[in-house]
């Protein structure tokens, strides 16, 4: 028993000696520490051989700790070297600091010293090259837009680049180029009323170039050989995808044929400054690109008005013709049934010994049953006039609907994103107004035509109606 309480005493007191740092020294982790002793080494068999277990774990422990303030001591000797060396590059870079404020402090003065000498030596010339500036500015926005500028191409990067060179303060222009400002300056105005014929490159709509012959009318239009009209854009000639129509082309192709002589030609008083009164005339809409604006009611109102102009010609050649039988009748002293007068004077030749009274109600009779066909579509001619604008004003209030979502979703900064609702709403409107206003007319004269015909019917039966009743009464 006494064997082993001592086995057990010496493993816990060497396990006690062979770990003293192993805990709150994390720092220390990363040191290599000795192999633990094996249960052989810290069997004790007795107190002496006890002691000498804790000895030799005592100087193990020591010659640790021994390693350990001599790495500590060689780490801080390192770390107070690398402070050194940062303190004296501080220093450094001070000095070097200080040195070069001095230098840029010194420089600036010397500048404004440079700059004020130079002022001075420029004297009334810094005027004048103000102007210079300003008018190669003034002269190089207008060039780089101009027309003339695709026959003498270049110009507005010379004018840029005397500009830049100005601007610099460090260059001064020279005479030549001084002179040639003053040179295209009156070139540009020259050329603005002049008709020049050479060949450039054309871009077609879907992008080709092709070499063709043109004709530039000042710094107005330009046109080809074709009478087509052409745009400059960025030392570019583009033939204008869009066409301005209305004999203008033809006119160009006269102009561009001709060798001399007078020509008439539509020009755009706006060329000089982009051509934005062409650009406006051509993206105008045709007048089927408007219809196509109306959309579907658009479309119905077109039907409805083409069916109401079609039966009102329809009646109108009717009832003139019926009124030329009417008026044949009328020199007749026979009845004939080809026409409502006849068949109306030929109940009186069927029935001549009626009474007054009876051959009225019988004439009355007649009249009416050929009323319903003199006045027949006047009813549905009405109609078409009232419902048309009707129409038109559900195509505006469908547009207004198309016009609101539109803003809904894109807001208002776009008008292209509304055009397409106010398009629809202003021509289904004009669209209604355009059926209404003929059918109104048309109807009225169709009205007229068979209510003429309708008296003169009344005015017959009457007058036989009374004529028989003189007879009756004699």
């Amino acid at each position: 028993m006494r064997s082993q309480f001592l086995k057990v005493s010496a493993l816990a007191l060497a396990s006690a000696l062979f770990t003293p740092f192993t805990l709150g020294q994390e720092a220390e982790a990363e040191v290599e520490a000795p192999p633990p002793p094996t249960p052989q080494e810290i069997a004790a068999e007795n107190l002496d051989q006890l002691l000498e277990l804790v000895e030799r774990g005592q100087a193990r422990a020591s010659a640790e700790n021994q390693a350990r303030e001599q790495r500590f001591s060689s780490d801080k000797a390192n770390q107070a070297a690398a402070l050194k060396r940062a303190e004296d590059e501080r220093l450094r870079e001070e000095r070097r600091s200080a040195r070069l404020e001095k230098k840029f402090e010194e420089n600036e003065l010397l500048i404004a010293a440079k700059q004020e000498q130079l002022k001075e030596r420029l004297g009334t010339l810094s005027e004048l090259f103000g102007h210079l500036t300003a008018a190669s500015g003034d002269l190089a926005s207008n060039v780089e837009v101009s027309l003339v500028s695709s026959e003498y191409p270049g110009r507005e990067g010379f004018l840029k680049g005397l500009i830049a060179k100005m601007s610099g303060s460090d260059q001064l222009p020279r005479i030549d180029e001084i002179e040639k400002v003053w040179f295209e300056l009156l070139r540009e105005i020259r050329e603005q009323g002049e008709i020049s014929r050479y060949t450039a490159k054309v871009a077609t709509p879907s992008g080709e170039l092709s070499e063709r012959e043109v004709v530039r009318v000042g710094a107005f239009n330009i046109i080809d050989t074709d009478g087509n009209y052409l745009s400059f854009n960025v030392d570019q000639l583009s033939e204008l995808p869009r066409q301005p129509g209305g004999g203008f082309n033809g006119q160009a192709q006269d102009l561009a044929s001709a060798q001399s002589g007078l020509s008439q030609f539509g020009i755009d008083p706006t060329g000089p400054t982009g051509g934005s009164f062409l650009a406006a005339i051509i993206d105008s809409p045709t007048i089927s690109e408007r219809w196509h604006q109306g959309g579907y009611v658009g479309y119905a109102i077109t039907a409805v008005g083409t069916f109401a102009f079609i039966l009102a010609i329809f009646r109108l050649i009717v009832l003139t013709s019926v009124g030329g039988k009417v008026s044949s009748q009328l020199k007749s002293t026979s009845a004939r049934a080809d026409n409502p007068l006849g068949r109306v004077l030929k109940v009186h030749e069927d029935n001549p010994n009626m009474d007054p009274e009876t051959l009225e109600l019988k004439m009355a009779e007649a009249v009416l049953s050929e009323t319903p066909k003199l006045e027949q579509g006047l009813t549905l001619l009405k109609i078409i006039a009232a419902v048309a604008p009707l129409m038109g004003l559900l195509g505006t209030v469908t547009g207004m609907i198309i016009t609101f979502q539109a803003i809904t979703i894109f807001g208002a900064g776009d008008p292209k994103a509304m055009a397409g609702g106010i398009s629809s709403a202003l021509v289904t409107t004009v669209l209604g107004l355009l059926v209404a206003i003929p059918t109104v007319l048309l109807h009225t004269v169709v009205n007229g035509r068979s209510q003429r015909i309708i008296h003169v019917l009344n005015e017959q039966a009457t007058g036989i109606v009374a004529e028989h009743s003189e007879r009756a009464h004699n």
